[in-house]
């Protein structure tokens, strides 16, 4: 595996380029503000009447709707949500995209599932931030990254992977470091590790944690502290050094607990759980779930949506961060701006 910093990317392929950032969510929000900050010429577009303008307000990025943004774009970032970007691409940039445009996604899912099957005249690639949009910005400002993966689908120009790697420098990619994939393994390992570990696994995790110690008769909010709140002390560790730096940093009664009790949790069948999850992203199930789901109007989405931000560990969880006024001092997450 190559990984590629600031010093080994030309961005300067991306300096007469005309950029646009389809979306102003959590990637957009960080990817626009981030090529500005880098010397970029870049726009926001969205649909008309899209209520993502009013968010706009708060930045100096030039906007524009959608339809008219793209005619002579260079290179469209496209943004929105997985579920979206299909009827955006059949409505807006397929029929206007001029031959030899840049089509970049955040994301392989709709390439991948053959949701969007671009037009043969189009550059395709992929930047894919290994972290939220929140935090490509965050560590922009700070003077440091997230790292980027990169990938190409179609190359017309001959040059898609430089446009790639530049594009990931100019959002701060290329100062933690940008390595190369395909739009395969990207999806399949990024749903897999959402779904498996880093969202549905832990958040099952701290959740039954929680009820454990809560059904035993200890107080809500000690439960919070054990299960939630003190995770984040834990995934610092292992984010700055790996797993063997927590351990090295806990106590030996924690570590002990860690390594004689973990694997009582996280057993065989966990595992066999695991592979069973992977297997529904490979074969495109678990596409085909969410995909109809979003045609439903979301049905089961906001069903479980709703359940799960009623549990006692969110109603808790509210009560005992307004007692820590310093850990909204910096939020990642301002939902009126991005």
């Amino acid at each position: 595996m190559q990984v590629q910093y600031d010093s080994s990317i030309n961005t300067e392929v991306l300096k007469d380029k005309k950029i646009v950032v389809i979306g102003y969510g959590s990637q957009g929000y960080a990817h626009s503000n981030n090529l500005k900050d880098s010397g970029f010429d870049v726009k926001v577009a969205l649909r008309k009447g899209s209520k993502t303008f009013s968010k706009l307000e708060h930045s100096n990025l030039p906007s524009a709707e959608l339809e008219e943004a793209v005619k002579d774009a260079d290179l469209v970032m496209l943004l929105l949500p997985d579920e979206n970007q299909p009827d955006v691409y059949r409505q807006y940039l397929e029929p206007h995209l001029k031959p030899g445009a840049s089509l970049g996604f955040a994301h392989g899912f709709n390439i991948h599932f053959n949701q969007i099957k671009p037009r043969e005249d189009l550059n395709v690639f992929m930047v894919a931030p290994k972290g939220p949009g929140h935090t490509v910005r965050s560590t922009y400002t700070e003077g440091s990254g997230v790292p980027c993966l990169v990938a190409v689908h179609q190359d017309v120009t001959g040059d898609t992977k430089e446009l790639a790697y530049a594009y990931a420098s100019a959002i701060g990619g290329g100062r933690a470091g940008v390595i190369e994939t395909s739009f395969k393994e990207e999806t399949e390992t990024d749903l897999f590790g959402e779904q498996a570990v880093l969202c549905g696994g832990v958040t099952a995790l701290v959740q039954a944690g929680f009820e454990t110690l809560t059904e035993a008769g200890y107080s809500p909010e000690m439960a919070y502290f054990e299960c939630l709140h003190e995770l984040k002390l834990i995934v610092d560790l292992m984010y700055e050094g790996g797993i063997n730096t927590m351990r090295y940093s806990i106590s030996n009664t924690a570590e002990y607990g860690d390594l004689t009790r973990g694997n009582r949790l996280i057993t065989d069948d966990t595992k066999q759980a695991m592979k069973s999850i992977l297997s529904e992203i490979q074969s495109g199930q678990f596409a085909k779930e969410y995909v109809d789901d979003c045609r439903n109007n979301y049905q089961k989405l906001h069903q479980l949506r709703d359940s799960h931000s009623k549990h006692q560990i969110e109603t808790v969880g509210e009560k005992l961060r307004d007692m820590m006024p310093w850990i909204k001092k910096k939020p990642l997450v301002d939902q009126a701006i991005n």
